[in-house]
């Protein structure tokens, strides 16, 4: 029988008997010096008794197996593929939290491989945008090289050729650096060092970064806010996100037009807010702005590599704080970054 290849199950039944066996002899024993005579009623009942525990022993154990083996071809049927198998463990009983356990561990290693699965595919979909992104400046470098080496007597065309050539180097090395940067917050490997920094002296570094190009363009950049308010940040993270999202609005926006940067300490969080009045965000795009490598269909941006934004987002929920946009076709665009104060900290 299958329960006795079992050789606890084995030992414990040749053991009951041996007990009961030597109940019976000793209480036939008893009885003889007792009463002078052997009791058959009595021995007969004995023996029934005897037999009556071993079978209700019996049947318990070979319960017990059937629910066993019925687990085990359940957890073979998971092992075989079929994840959405679980154990029946409705009932009470050390064996039935055994089986919760089971099935607990089953939805935990199902709920990983979800997950390897989704950043398998996070990986896949990365590795392939990057290509892409990758593939536009080499193709334009490879070009440009020959253009070069055709007009070896045209010292202006080669000139020509020399700056868009730079143009295109510094366009991967831009996105090789955010790509590494973005990397390393999700991996927590930068150490983001908060100290208290005055917005209004970073908000002047960008303005000073960012004043060549906005009188090139015609752009004016407005700064808005007190002198003496405090941040609890990393000012040179800090300093980067906001010139991503400065640089994003100088991207999109025309001749003559406007760039606010406001400042406000509130009782519970200090905000700084990017405004312009350029192109604006599609309604369509407006919940994707944050992803990295999103190009929408609608931008006239051929230049952009999608990760200045998604750095921004990850620099300011590295800092614990909250990034947020709102924006009107044709309007501009608002973006907020919330951060609790050093006293809520």
């Amino acid at each position: 029988m299958k329960i006795f290849t079992n050789k606890d199950i084995k030992n414990f039944f040749a053991a009951l008997s041996c007990i009961l066996g030597c109940f019976i002899l000793l209480f036939q024993l008893i009885t003889r010096l007792s009463y002078e005579t052997w009791n058959l009623s009595l021995l007969i009942l004995s023996l029934l008794a005897a037999l009556c525990i071993l079978g209700a022993c019996f049947l318990y154990f070979r319960k017990q197996n059937r629910i066993m083996e019925e687990a085990i071809c359940q957890i073979n049927l998971y092992l075989s593929g079929n994840t959405d198998i679980r154990i029946d463990c409705d009932k009470e009983g050390s064996l039935y939290k055994l089986f919760h356990a089971v099935n607990t561990l089953a939805t935990a290693l199902n709920a990983h491989v979800v997950k390897e699965q989704k950043v398998k595919e996070f990986l896949k979909g990365t590795i392939s945008d990057i290509s892409h992104q990758l593939k536009t400046p080499l193709a334009a470098l490879t070009i440009y090289n020959g253009l070069s080496q055709d007009e070896t007597e045209d010292i202006a065309a080669m000139q020509e050729f020399a700056a868009k050539s730079e143009k295109e180097i510094e366009r991967i090395e831009m996105l090789v650096q955010n790509l590494l940067k973005i990397t390393k917050l999700d991996a927590g490997s930068i150490i983001i060092k908060k100290a208290p920094e005055n917005i209004s002296d970073m908000i002047n570094g960008i303005y000073q970064h960012f004043e060549y190009r906005a009188g090139k363009e015609k752009k004016i950049i407005t700064l808005s806010g007190p002198d003496d308010t405090l941040l609890y940040c990393d000012r040179d993270w800090i300093t980067e996100a906001i010139s991503n999202i400065v640089k994003n609005a100088l991207d999109h926006t025309d001749t003559g037009s406007q760039i606010i940067i406001e400042w406000k300490m509130f009782p519970a969080v200090t905000r700084i807010t990017i405004k312009d009045n350029g192109s604006g965000i599609h309604p369509e795009d407006i919940h994707h702005v944050f992803k990295r490598f999103y190009r929408s269909r609608f931008s006239k941006d051929t230049q952009g590599i999608g990760l200045g934004l998604p750095l921004a987002k990850a620099i300011v929920e590295a800092h614990d704080g909250n990034i947020t946009v709102d924006s009107t076709l044709g309007k501009g665009s608002i973006f907020v970054l919330s951060f609790l104060n050093i006293t809520k900290m």
